[in-house]
């Protein structure tokens, strides 16, 4: 059997996600499968190409809801999973389907898709996850920014964080592909000591700290909520904690910034805040008006490259609207 794994892209929580997938399907569904990885990004348009569903079994892990009958597992927790009603409706008719809805699942009250996943396989299936629990812990603590601190978030002190940064910065399309076997395989720390991962991590710390000094020349807070727009400087990616270690009293902050295939709008809350979780917008239905997404205390929206002034005008939007709604006052 040949399986192909899509997950959600650059990101920790869907390597791991991916990862245990992968342990889970071998020793619970199918012992001789082959597994091939396939990256899905959020971007403007067509998420999903369908000729990209060739395995005899197709996975979906960490990334939104697709209807098409090729697609045979997926796990998700975000709480903007479905693109469309109809995909919610496809959801749904699923979950009555006996043989269907025991391969497609979907809880947003998990902190990552990871301990989802975890979850399902050992109490659907018997998957013994202690083996794993370490990477589990961790896949938690990055997704769900479970950090004791800002300096723990940006200081990059644990492996968890050293991989998450490699992850996020690669530009090389096999690099995870090759990685997310091993982190089921073998602890984080032996995992970042492998050459193809530790020969990386010099230069993405020094374009880390160079990050830090560009959001900190950048960024305004106002009214509990920050600002900042890098597009005229592209990257692919940059610690999304760094506005809260810059301006640890904020609640918000808006960032625009630019990579090679889209202009980005992350949506963010501090997670450190003193302020009351009642009285804070949700941010996945803020960033669904414009087509986006995420959890209610974090999202964003994606622009194709060529529309940074849609994108501009999208987060002074969103900026004023959280400066008006300061939870602290």
């Amino acid at each position: 059997m040949r399986v192909k794994v899509f997950y959600h892209d650059k990101c920790f929580d869907g390597a791991c996600s991916a990862s245990l997938f992968t342990r889970f399907h071998r020793e619970c569904i199918c012992k001789d499968a082959a597994y091939d990885y396939h990256g899905l990004v959020h971007r403007a348009g067509a998420l999903f190409d369908e000729s990209e569903f060739t395995g005899d079994e197709n996975a979906i892990v960490d990334f939104k809801y697709s209807a098409s009958p090729r697609i045979t597992w997926w796990f998700d927790h975000h709480l903007s999973a479905f693109l469309t009603p109809a995909d919610h409706e496809n959801f749904l008719a699923c979950q009555k389907d006996p043989v269907c809805g025991s391969r497609k699942f979907f809880d947003p009250n998990y902190t990552s898709c990871t301990s989802f996943l975890a979850h399902i396989g050992s109490t659907r299936f018997g998957f013994n996850t202690e083996p794993v629990a370490d990477m589990i812990h961790w896949a938690n603590i990055v997704d769900g920014a479970l950090y004791e601190s800002p300096e723990a978030a940006v200081e990059m002190a644990a492996p968890a964080m050293k991989l998450t940064l490699i992850i996020e910065s690669t530009q090389d399309p096999e690099f995870i592909p090759k990685l997310i076997p091993l982190l089921t395989e073998m602890p984080l720390s032996e995992v970042l000591a492998q050459p193809f991962v530790a020969s990386l991590l010099p230069p993405l710390l020094e374009r880390h700290r160079e990050g830090i000094e560009l959001i900190r020349s950048r960024s305004e807070e106002v009214d509990g909520t920050i600002f900042f727009d890098i597009t005229d400087r592209p990257v692919e990616g940059y610690n999304k904690f760094i506005p809260y270690y810059l301006h640890p009293k904020a609640t918000y902050s808006i960032g625009l910034s630019k990579s090679s295939f889209r202009t980005k709008v992350s949506v963010g809350s501090n997670p450190w805040t003193k302020a009351d979780p009642a009285k804070m917008v949700n941010l996945a239905q803020v960033c669904e008006r414009y087509g986006g997404g995420g959890h209610a205390r974090v999202g964003a929206i994606s622009f194709p490259p060529d529309q940074a002034d849609k994108a501009r005008q999208a987060a002074a939007e969103i900026v004023a609207e959280l400066r008006a709604k300061d939870p602290m006052k």
